[in-house]
């Protein structure tokens, strides 16, 4: 994936793109968990009503929140992760394809979604499911993007806006207003659509590297911002290129988030909310084969 064009973010470039590459691998539908499953809708309630009122993470008292056990337990729900929403070109590498959806694979995605009676649920949903068992519609899938490129708000957008489906977007703050990424005013069009805009860190950089003031750069200054953007709080993290370690949870539970997503990785079951699971969407995958690959891994 790109991450920066000017001089001064050359090294952090090199260092994402090679991270990127070896720690954001799609894994296979095989290697998945295997746990007790729940029920993701109950029967007595509707589509609508289980997505028309989802739960404030903060109105929910700390003695009505699961165990660690229950929630983790509970049936995972289908969270994709993409990236660049673009044509291959020729320079390419074949790894990096799994990160750049063509635009009419996309296209073909989103539509069998649609047409298989998924519907998108955001994060606040998910949170209410997983901490407290309150219903998600039928077939709910969350749709995520990563890093903030220009593609996923003159492409994507406009496509799930056809199917009436909603996002999470992650934004990595400093390509915010450079070339090929999406601006400010972007970003607060997309809230105030009814998105939900997380953090994805300032420049990518590594959350199990942190020390010292990393957590002023790379969290607490880039929520500031993205609050300050979208006159809304950023509750929900995604870590860069799915890694984490123990020692970020709690850091990250102090700044105010409430969950935390990370890639295909095992879950942590101490703290399930601050591990949730995505599958990057690869660019190689045929709507069937994108079907097959939820369906399996979660």
């Amino acid at each position: 994936m790109y991450l920066f064009r000017t001089a001064s973010l050359t090294v952090a470039t090199s260092l994402v793109a090679a991270l990127s590459l070896s720690s954001c691998e799609t894994k296979s539908a095989a290697a998945t968990e295997v746990v007790d499953k729940g029920t993701l809708a109950s029967p007595e309630a509707t589509n609508t009503e289980a997505a028309a009122k989802p739960l404030d993470p903060s109105s929910i008292p700390a003695n009505k929140i699961a165990p660690p056990a229950t929630i983790y337990a509970r049936e995972q729900v289908p969270i994709l992760c993409y990236h660049q929403i673009r044509d291959w070109r020729p320079r390419d590498s074949r790894r990096a394809k799994d990160y750049i959806v063509p635009v009419e694979t996309f296209r073909q995605q989103i539509k069998m979604l649609a047409d298989s009676g998924y519907h998108s649920v955001l994060p606040d949903q998910l949170y209410a499911y997983l901490a407290t068992g309150a219903p998600l519609p039928s077939k709910p899938v969350m749709l995520t993007f990563d890093d903030t490129d220009l593609d996923q708000f003159t492409v994507a957008k406009p496509e799930l806006d056809k199917y009436g489906f909603k996002a999470v977007y992650f934004v990595m703050t400093v390509s915010l207003g450079r070339p090929h990424y999406m601006s400010r005013a972007q970003v607060k069009e997309l809230a105030d659509a009814g998105n939900v805009i997380g953090s994805h860190t300032w420049d990518h950089h590594n959350v199990k590297k942190y020390k010292g003031e990393d957590w002023a750069t790379q969290i607490d200054k880039p929520t500031k911002q993205l609050e300050e953007i979208t006159g809304k709080p950023i509750k929900y993290f995604a870590y860069p290129f799915g890694l984490w370690n123990p020692e970020a949870i709690p850091e990250l539970k102090k700044r105010g988030f409430v969950s935390a997503f990370v890639l295909s990785e095992k879950r942590d079951q101490q703290d399930p909310l601050y591990t949730v699971r995505r599958l990057i969407a690869s660019g190689y995958w045929s709507p069937r084969t994108l079907h097959n690959s939820m369906v399996n891994s979660f």
